[in-house]
């Protein structure tokens, strides 16, 4: 037994859905007497791909002693299922940047000669503090009428990516915060004006980004160097994205400070479904 992340299923959230099992690229969940249950600590890889399908938000990360992952077993289980299921579980390795699972992953595949097309395998890049696109920029001391065209926009810092930004960056500094889900400033015809005019932003995908575990240790950290005031989330109404929800309440779980936190629910033709204050 090892202590390390591992995914858990609360119960009386779960509702039986099953949006987590296709999502779970390890075949780790299977739906029991009705529940969406972890079946083995073996298969949990602790990377959290099923984190964001669960409407419920029944799924969340947690450390504690558990079996050690075995890729052998996975791969054991999982070429049952075809190759569709190889391939996905092959490039979530891949975008997780886990070379090391990945190559055993290869060497089972050619151990027991299952063909199979591979991505490439290489090191996982690393995002240097030099790149220039990820330079920290405070526009919160200029103008704020600047005219950029029909509209004027309210975004007051660079960048916004959640993993560019530095958690006690100046513009977060005593700040109200908005968390939003990267569609939902296309969704919402006025997102600048609504939400984001005299607020720093963070930008996030629930599903499609690597690495979440990183963005509530960020988000921790906003709420407890930075000493954030408020903290809106504005996610779409698709399932998958109430896992930025549950990315900040986690934040706020393991913060020392306590923060009122503002989910907002943004319908696919803009309209906002729900706003309203919650405490964590």
């Amino acid at each position: 037994m090892v202590k390390r992340k591992i995914i858990e299923i609360n119960e009386e959230k779960c509702n039986g859905c099953g949006l987590c099992i296709p999502n779970c690229p390890e075949g780790a969940i299977q739906m029991i007497d009705g529940k969406a249950r972890l079946i083995s600590d073996l298969f949990c890889d602790g990377l959290g791909a099923c984190l964001g399908h669960c409407p419920q938000g029944a799924i969340t990360i947690v450390e504690r002693e558990a079996e050690p992952y075995d890729e052998s077993k996975v791969m054991a289980n999982i070429v049952k299922q075809g190759k569709n299921v190889v391939k996905a579980h092959l490039h979530h390795l891949k975008e997780h940047g886990e070379v090391k699972y990945l190559n055993q992953a290869v060497d089972y595949l050619k151990k027991h000669r299952i063909e199979i097309p591979l991505p490439n395998i290489g090191e996982k890049p690393v995002m240097r503090c030099g790149c220039p696109g990820s330079e920290a920029k405070d526009f919160s001391k200029e103008d704020a009428s600047i005219d950029t065209g029909k509209s004027h926009s309210q975004l007051r810092q660079w960048p916004v990516q959640l993993h560019l930004v530095s958690p006690q960056a100046p513009y977060f500094q005593g700040r109200d915060v908005v968390l939003a889900a990267d569609c939902t400033a296309y969704a919402l015809g006025d997102f600048h004006g609504e939400f984001l005019k005299g607020r720093g932003l963070a930008i996030a995908c629930p599903k499609l980004d690597s690495d979440k575990e990183i963005y509530v240790e960020k988000l921790t950290e906003m709420i407890d160097k930075a000493k954030i005031n408020t903290l809106t989330v504005v996610i779409m109404q698709v399932p998958c994205c109430r896992g930025l929800l549950e990315i900040a309440k986690q934040a706020a779980g393991k913060a020392s400070r306590k923060i009122p936190i503002k989910p907002v629910i943004v319908g696919i033709r803009g309209e906002i479904l729900s706003e309203d204050w919650v405490n964590v």
